[in-house]
């Protein structure tokens, strides 16, 4: 579901159903499980890809992983005792998510290879049109995600690059790289998982660096089969470990306001490891970022400052400018001769195309009342979009902590408005008052953060207005404190009892 629809297909039979959930990563299989769980709803969950997994089907480069220990970065209703490391591969995260639709009973809800072209809300009910038919429901669940479409930079010659050229995310598409000199463009995420697995088989990398990461050290390790069967015999075990794992995490919500000792422990930890890392002077200062640490995500790896020292590997301290046949040319003049290059640049995050394929009350698209930056009330709901839900969207991930905390505290939300329409099936729409007072404080609690104050350029800031959308400027609790219970009364509507 991105960007201008396609072609309608032929006219087909719309088929009924309660609830409409679109896309099937985290968010979307997380909803189908507990709508599976009550048994109350009709529903169905529209994939536009072949398989389910979101951003764990789309990630296989060498090297993905979580950067999230893996027993907080699964679903508490759903834990997953024999995890093989602290922080799972891609791979395993992804067969995670295929066990739990296939035990849940989600796939027979599931329709694969359903882009959503179109969802109109007709005035009662959302009307959604897809590639392969058309549902018409009374509630519609968009679990897009934040990265779901890449983000592709504009480069002058390269169509004449003659080269291999592939999008982190895009990896099975990707020609082999073996024996490849290959360049790599970001120093992101994706970027620092990637380059030390591509350099053991590259001929050569150069690593096109726009500005210098902040990397933490990673500290994984396989758990042993003892603690492993260990989780498997006593369930108690794991829920601890991940309630310890949660508090330790959220308490580094303290390191991304604007100042304090917080920050500078931080910064400290990531520079000292650097040092540890990196003894030539020459190279640390090129990797020493210019801006305060946490303003963008503070990265995890043991092997990316070894894998820069490698005398295969070269760090360019600029950005990428231009193509040429065969080589790449970077704002710097240095010009590398390459046979491959690798886009790790990010996805589309502020300004999510399916924004465009959504009608709301009178018309009105979600790309046009986000013309400005994404806004919503409780993260989930949007003012003229009636019984609409928006999971991991607007101010719905953290910086600092697990994103499946949020999606389930989301679901929660849900659920409750599913709950009060089943008592009142008047549909639920957010008050303009109340979206705009919600959206006003976030922005304030956003105002004292690194992320506008820390001087450095981040995808989660809008760059039509400025402001941060993508982040809840607080902590994971607090945003279950605050989001987690559905009320009514935003909605202009009355407590009904059951």
């Amino acid at each position: 579901m991105s960007g201008p629809p396609p072609a309608a297909p032929p006219s087909a039979e719309e088929q009924e159903v309660d609830v409409v959930v679109v896309g099937a990563g985290f968010a979307g299989l997380g909803t189908a499980v507990q709508l599976a769980r009550r048994g109350r709803e009709s529903f169905v969950v529209l994939e536009r890809a072949a398989e389910l997994g979101g951003t764990w089907r789309d990630n296989t480069y060498p090297g993905v992983a979580c950067d999230i220990p893996s027993h907080l970065y699964s679903f508490s209703f759903a834990p997953k005792p024999d995890w093989s490391r602290v922080f799972a591969p891609g791979a395993e995260i992804q067969e995670y998510l295929r066990d739990l639709a296939r035990d849940e009973g989600v796939l027979p809800h599931l329709r694969t290879g359903a882009d959503v072209l179109a969802a109109d809300w007709d005035g009662a009910r959302w009307r959604v049109r897809t590639t392969v038919g058309t549902w018409r429901a009374r509630a519609l669940v968009v679990a897009v995600g934040r990265l779901s479409e890449p983000r592709f930079p504009v480069l002058p010659g390269l169509a004449g690059f003659g080269g291999e050229v592939v999008h982190s995310s895009r990896w099975r598409d990707a020609g082999p790289l073996a024996g490849r000199r290959v360049g790599v463009v970001g120093t992101g995420a994706s970027a620092v998982q990637l380059v030390p697995a591509l350099a053991r088989e590259a001929a050569g990398v150069v690593v096109f660096q726009r500005s210098a990461p902040y990397v933490v050290p990673r500290e994984d390790r396989p758990y042993s089969a003892a603690e492993r069967a260990a989780f498997s015999a006593d369930p108690s075990l794991a829920q601890r470990l991940r309630a310890e794992l949660f508090d330790r995490f959220d308490e580094g919500i303290a390191a991304r306001r604007e100042s304090g000792p917080e920050v500078a422990e931080l910064r400290r930890r990531a520079l000292d490891h650097l040092a540890a890392q990196v003894p030539d002077a020459g190279l640390r200062a090129a990797l020493t970022p210019d801006y305060e640490v946490g303003c963008k995500r503070v990265l995890l790896s043991d092997d990316y400052y070894p894998t820069l020292q490698r005398a295969d590997v070269v760090l360019e301290p600029a950005a990428l400018q231009r193509l040429e046949p065969g080589v790449a040319v970077a704002a710097n003049g240095a010009r590398h001769e390459l046979d491959a290059l690798v886009l790790a640049t990010g996805f589309l995050s502020t300004t999510p195309p399916f924004a465009a394929r959504v009608r709301g009350r009178g018309g009105l698209t979600l790309a046009e009342h986000w013309a400005q930056g994404m806004v919503s009330f409780a993260s989930t709901v949007v003012h003229g979009f009636p019984s609409m839900f928006v999971l991991d969207g607007p101010n719905a991930s953290l910086g600092h902590n697990s994103a499946v905390h949020m999606i389930e505290t989301q679901i929660g939300y849900l659920l409750g408005a599913l709950d009060h329409l089943a008592r009142d099936p008047a549909p639920l729409e957010v008050t303009r008052d109340a979206e705009r007072a919600y959206t006003a404080e976030v922005d304030e609690l956003s105002a004292a953060t690194v992320w506008l104050r820390g001087g450095c350029r981040s995808w989660y800031v809008d760059e039509r207005s400025g402001r941060q959308t993508l982040l809840w400027p607080a902590s994971g609790r607090s945003f279950a404190e605050r989001n987690g219970t559905f009320d009514p009364a935003p909605f202009g509507a009355r407590p009904v009892s059951s």
